[in-house]
């Protein structure tokens, strides 16, 4: 669709993820063993014939960078159009870090000129779905909307995490309400938004002019809703979307890959989901090994027993350890007699021998942030090492590079943090 042209928001904190997003930026988070999570915006624009991609980035953005490159997995390496990475830079009036997703664009709207599409397309960088944007697009043109903005049913519990929207009818917004305490509806907005160039720019420069938020979900959109000459138009979606911005709902998107019959079909040929290909060989099973209902990227050998859990490529799992309902990202290490439960590793952590992580029944949130992990999932930073016999509970967040202090065996009990600058774990028998 050469009308169009995607822009990708990519550049934020996300510090909801904990030590995940500690070292990288959101959209950069592994996924499914082998994704970034970045991988499915890309992937879905690609797979929609959008080859004029922008991405945003701001936040720790070298892992990024280094994913996306010049764009040659998704086909994006191409004279005319293909990827561009956005950062914001010095050096010309008005120019700062992005302060929201709307400035992001705005200090991008050369881009959006030079591009000179009709359409543009608002992207989050930290949602897992597949979408056919072509339907989209087609649907916003026969509303003759201004913008569209795609819509999804949540359960209501959870409806205040989102912006949440009342149309009528014929699918016209006539209400909406970012992250609201007690919504009324269980309709949100996915976060995407497909606008008319002329439209959008018009918004972003009357935005820049007030003391905003300069965010879509918060400004541009509401302001919109309410001006009875705009046309606000949702689009109703009834595929698998997830915002994986908590730890709870990143670990629960990786858990959903497990069933016999996912909702996110990644195997599907006409809706592959690219990433970049790495060089490993092939997974090596054991002949005592024991595998169920368990992703194995390349690279991984498998000794030991692996249960209902999401492996990134290059684990290695010895004889006699359990990981059981976990996520391990690349290079990981779990020694021989160790169990990993109900957690998520980072790159390059090595688990001693006969180590426990999520060791017991004591679920006490993480005292240092109890908001966003208190689900009994505990979280190992990049190259942490923990001794042999340690006793990890639950709610646990040990950050990047922490190591053994002088003593090899003791218990960290369940809502601990260890920081880096601790460089070393308390002992405690």
């Amino acid at each position: 669709m050469k009308r169009v042209v995607a822009l990708i928001l990519a550049g934020g904190q996300g510090d909801r993820l904990s030590v995940l997003s500690e070292e990288r930026a959101k959209p950069a988070v592994i996924f499914g063993g082998r994704y970034r999570i970045i991988d499915f915006a890309l992937s879905n624009c690609v797979n929609s014939g959008i080859t004029r991609v922008g991405v945003m980035t701001q936040y720790r953005p070298r892992s990024l960078n280094d994913h996306i490159g010049i764009g040659r997995p998704w086909d994006l390496d191409r004279a005319g159009g293909g990827v561009s990475l956005l950062q914001p830079y010095l050096g010309r009036e008005s120019s700062d870090w992005y302060r929201g997703t709307a400035d992001a664009v705005f200090q991008n709207i050369y881009f959006l000129e030079e591009s000179r599409a009709e359409l543009v397309l608002i992207l989050a960088g930290d949602h897992v779905y597949k979408m056919n944007y072509e339907e989209l697009i087609a649907h916003h043109l026969a509303r003759g909307a201004d913008v569209t903005v795609p819509l999804y049913e949540v359960p209501m519990e959870e409806a205040h995490r989102y912006g949440v929207l009342t149309a009528d009818a014929d699918d016209r917004i006539i209400e909406f309400d970012e992250k609201p305490d007690h919504p009324k509806s269980s309709l949100i907005s996915m976060g995407i938004y497909v606008f008319n160039r002329e439209v959008l720019i018009e918004q972003l420069v009357e935005d820049a002019r007030h003391d905003t938020a300069h965010d879509f979900g918060r400004d541009i959109i509401p302001a919109m809703v309410e001006d009875p000459s705009s046309r606000v138009y949702g689009f109703r979606f009834g595929g698998y979307w997830r915002d994986v911005g908590t730890i709870e709902s990143y670990f629960e998107g990786n858990m959903d890959l497990l069933e016999d019959l996912p909702a996110l079909n990644l195997y599907d040929p006409d809706t592959r989901i690219r990433t970049g290909i790495t060089g490993d060989p092939p997974a090596k099973i054991g002949r005592r090994a024991y595998i169920s209902r368990s992703l194995l990227e390349l690279g991984c050998i498998i000794n030991g027993h692996v249960e209902h859990s999401v492996l990134s490529p290059g684990v290695y799992v010895e004889e006699g350890a359990v990981v059981r309902d976990s996520i391990i990202f690349d290079n990981c290490h779990i020694e021989q007699g160790a169990i990993v439960e109900r957690s998520i590793l980072d790159k390059d952590v090595r688990v001693g021998k006969n180590a426990y992580v999520g060791y017991g029944d004591d679920w006490s949130p993480n005292d240092e942030r109890p908001d966003i992990v208190n689900c009994g999932i505990t979280i190992i930073g990049k190259r942490a090492r923990l001794p042999a016999y340690m006793r990890i509970g639950r709610n646990c967040v040990i950050g990047p590079n922490v190591v053994p202090g002088p003593t090899e065996e003791g218990y960290i009990k369940s809502g601990t943090t260890i920081r880096a600058a601790e460089r070393h774990f308390p002992y405690t028998v």
